[in-house]
């Protein structure tokens, strides 16, 4: 019997074809990813999933109002869920906001449109529209007072 010791190859000699290009597809995916702008719209999502401010004193405001009390009943908070299913656009430095999230009431579901800019580290709404699609005989939008 031959009790010679088998020299194996290193982890690198092993593994180098397919080591080498997993690695450029993903430098690859990687600058594709920041060169289409994919990047501008995650930083607006984790910005808003960060600022809840900007969306509680906006329901504040939708809550004030009899007419979606009436169509909607009280409105719920938002949920995490609700802020990434929607659409957000940062602009102006982060001092001004474009979102759409959904919101869910009582009675019924709507979209909630703000605009908003950030003035003295506070929310100023330009405006908050609610968005009523269903049921049918419902359907309508409902400009929200902003005046403070």
């Amino acid at each position: 019997m031959n009790n010679e010791l088998i020299e194996q190859k290193s982890w690198w000699k092993r593994n180098w074809k397919w080591f080498i290009p997993i690695c450029g597809i993903v430098l690859i995916s990687f600058a594709l990813f920041i060169s289409s702008g994919m990047g501008g719209i995650t930083t607006d999502f984790v910005q808003a999933y960060a600022d809840t401010e900007l969306y509680e004193n906006a329901l504040l405001k939708v809550n004030d109002n009899p007419e979606i009390k009436k169509l909607l009943g009280e409105i719920e908070p938002l949920g995490k869920m609700a802020i990434l299913e929607g659409q957000t656009e940062y602009s102006n430095n982060n001092q001004s906001v474009n979102s759409t999230v959904r919101i869910i009431g009582e009675k019924g579901k709507a979209k909630m449109d703000i605009i908003a800019d950030r003035i003295n580290e506070e929310w100023k709404y330009s405006k908050i529209n609610i968005r009523i699609k269903n049921p049918p005989e419902k359907k309508q939008t409902i400009e929200i007072n902003t005046a403070e």
